[in-house]
């Protein structure tokens, strides 16, 4: 059975900045914020990476970092839905700009990913490829501009808010996750304040002094706006 993770949520992946033992480290480290904080963390591992993450981990929901909408049989350099799910994987990244799709592609995977309960999380460079990978209904959708992605340039509020409206119109269910050049904890705070389910950062942290460090902080301001959000409900509901 798929299970979504509760929002607001943090993601965060290593891309090929980091490998090996390290990775597994730097998993570590953001599972036990997720405990420290109890937020829900996605992690996009490495496929080397998977299994050992899972094994060693508690509260990580790992993702594969992409795959391909075949079955078992052939296909010896095309990476298996049902082997990613074996390895430990809860889901998969679609439509990264690092490793981009076809729209027809994407509605393939999002259709596999569903037969095995796989979460989905697809990327999208725009407001309109945003609206177009929504029909497909996605679990997560994360709307960065492909220009910002690995750079110090987060999203400006009036992308992130219209994003965010325009993919909530077609499909309210859909998670939206702002990550695109957050370098700073105040910025994950500010983007879920503002109404995403989540945020996130990978470039952003393994480039900096001490990324440990800036994990831990990014993972606690999803908590303290968590905590917030909820006095500000309250405080409505009174």
């Amino acid at each position: 059975m798929k299970v979504l993770p509760r929002t607001p949520f943090f993601e965060t992946s290593v891309k090929n900045y980091i490998y090996g033992d390290a990775v597994l480290e730097y998993a570590k480290a953001a599972d036990e914020a997720a405990k420290k904080y109890d937020i829900d963390v996605l992690f996009i591992a490495p496929y080397t990476e998977i299994r050992r993450i899972c094994e060693n981990t508690e509260r990580l929901i790992v993702f594969a970092p992409y795959m391909d909408p075949i079955r078992p049989g052939r296909g010896i350099a095309d990476v298996l839905p049902e082997a990613i799910k074996c390895a430990g994987a809860k889901g998969v990244l679609l439509n990264h700009c690092e490793k981009p799709m076809t729209l027809a592609a994407i509605k393939k995977t999002i259709e596999r990913a569903n037969e095995l309960d796989l979460i989905t999380f697809a990327c999208a460079d725009s407001v309109a490829e945003a609206k177009a990978i929504a029909q497909f209904h996605p679990d997560i959708i994360n709307p960065e501009p492909t220009e910002l992605i690995g750079t110090d340039q987060a999203s400006d509020m009036s992308y992130v808010k219209e994003t965010l409206a325009a993919i909530k119109s077609i499909a309210p269910d859909i998670l939206v996750e702002q990550a695109a050049g957050i370098t700073k904890a105040s910025q994950v705070y500010e983007f879920i304040m503002a109404g995403n389910d989540g945020a996130g950062s990978a470039s952003g942290i393994l480039k900096s002094p001490d990324p440990f460090a800036l994990l831990d902080e990014m993972i606690y301001h999803v908590r303290k706006a968590k905590e917030d959000l909820a006095k500000m409900s309250k405080t409505g509901e009174e």
